[in-house]
């Protein structure tokens, strides 16, 4: 990796050489030293990524074309999520914090996780993916509550239609709590959480690429040797709930 006095320096040069092209060509844009904008950390060998936050919402898109809901209730998972979904699935996206979202089959509203605005036993298909991790340690401006995430997983529960699909998504390995950040959980924790759904497909994004990007499938074994991996976890309500 280049130090940044290198990445100077070839940035120098290739202005210059820029410069000179310019010059030797028909001009189509003004190009002035007054509207320089030094970009000196992107050229990579490959493109860097979250992996959380990219591999997640690929799963949870690919489950909703799978399942194709009438209508999907996101809770504070990424706005990229639900944007781009939108354009197949219609989407409610609610945040403790509402987004200025304006698209076409999404709607955008104010909603508090530990008090849901939806009659119990009534969405059919529901997201929150890496937001309970955060509740009740007040980064997002929340009360405190060392149990706020118990409350929040009630909620999602109590709205869960029979028959319904909850995609749900949080870091997971050794359980800790890092405040203010977020909690990291066991996947038996996860798990018994939700026991009285059922597990349709447990997904991992582990902490180490070469141990690929998203396993779909993988064990409860592979989830407990991560520290900071990412478990992706559909859920569903039994239809005689």
């Amino acid at each position: 990796m280049l130090t940044r006095a290198r990445r100077v320096a070839r940035f120098r040069t290739e202005l210059r050489t820029f410069e000179k092209l310019a010059r030797d060509a028909t001009e189509r844009f003004p190009f002035s030293r007054d509207d320089l904008y030094p970009q000196l950390s992107d050229a990579t060998a490959t493109t860097a990524f979250d992996r959380h936050y990219v591999f997640h919402p690929a799963w949870a898109a690919r489950i909703l074309s799978e399942t194709r809901p009438s209508e999907h209730i996101d809770i504070s998972s990424t706005l990229n999520f639900c944007a781009i979904v939108s354009a197949f699935v219609p989407i409610r996206f609610l945040d403790y914090r509402p987004a200025a979202l304006d698209l076409s089959n999404l709607a955008s509203m104010p909603g508090d996780l530990q008090a849901l605005p939806f009659p119990s036993g009534s969405v059919e298909s529901l997201s929150c993916m890496h937001t309970i991790e955060h509740v009740g340690l007040g980064r997002y401006g929340d009360a405190m509550d060392y149990d706020g995430d118990l409350k929040a997983i009630a909620e999602l529960k109590r709205v869960l239609a029979p028959g319904g699909n909850l995609l749900f998504v949080v870091p997971v390995g050794k359980p800790k709590i890092m405040f203010n950040a977020h909690r990291i959980y066991g996947h038996d924790q996860v798990v018994s959480a939700f026991a009285d759904l059922e597990l349709r497909e447990f997904a991992l994004i582990p902490d180490d690429p070469k141990e690929g990007g998203l396993i779909r499938n993988a064990t409860k074994a592979q989830a407990d040797a991560q520290s900071y991996g990412c478990g992706c976890y559909w859920f569903q309500k039994p239809a005689t709930a």
